[in-house]
């Protein structure tokens, strides 16, 4: 099904962590913290609209506020909107979005460059210093499942190759059948 949602993992530690209070510097984003908001949705990775003003401590109507204003910097390959029967496959498939369920506002979803351009128009230094986060996350992650297809393309190959060299033995093994047959038994001309 094309429009199932996937959530993706990377399994990498990221270099930015949270610090209680505020803080930033080294300590701005817990490392699972990204990885657990990026989903597959249309072929494509995204990140929800209400995760990233969660990340950058702004409220979501904000956040799609300043979008608004600035739509010709958000394309389609930036950013879409949800349709409800994606929407509501979030809302069943992770808890956290339960208070979406009966929402009429859809979310939007924001791909990595969009994610990019999210930062030139929040006017934030975190806001760069998080998007700059995550856009590395988006990159491991492109890395993570480009190693992946490649994998799968050499064990596809070795498949193919065991597959061959089956047949092969198989057939040797059918030829030295026949010769460990007992020859057949030849009539003997009666004499007489």
């Amino acid at each position: 099904k094309e429009n199932r949602l996937q959530m993706c993992h990377i399994y990498e530690a990221l270099n930015w962590r949270f610090t209680p209070g505020g803080g930033m510097g080294k300590e701005l984003i817990p490392e699972t913290a990204i990885e657990q908001r990026i989903f597959l949705i249309r072929g494509k990775k995204v990140m929800i609209d209400r995760d990233l003003a969660g990340l950058y401590d702004v409220e979501t109507k904000y956040l799609n506020r300043q979008v608004r204003r600035n739509k010709e910097r958000f394309p389609e390959e930036f950013m879409f909107q949800l349709i409800p029967n994606e929407r509501d496959e979030l809302v069943t498939n992770w808890h956290r979005f339960e208070s979406m369920k009966h929402s009429s506002v859809l979310p939007y979803v924001f791909t990595e460059h969009g994610v990019a351009m999210l930062a030139s128009v929040l006017n934030s230094d975190i806001a760069v210093k998080i998007s700059i986060t995550i856009i590395k996350t988006f990159v491991k992650l492109r890395e993570v499942l480009s190693t992946h297809k490649e994998l799968a393309y050499k064990l596809a190959e070795l498949e193919r190759k065991v597959e061959k060299h089956d047949e092969n033995i198989h057939a040797i093994f059918e030829a030295i059948r026949k010769l460990m047959a007992p020859p057949p038994i030849k009539s003997k001309p009666q004499i007489g």
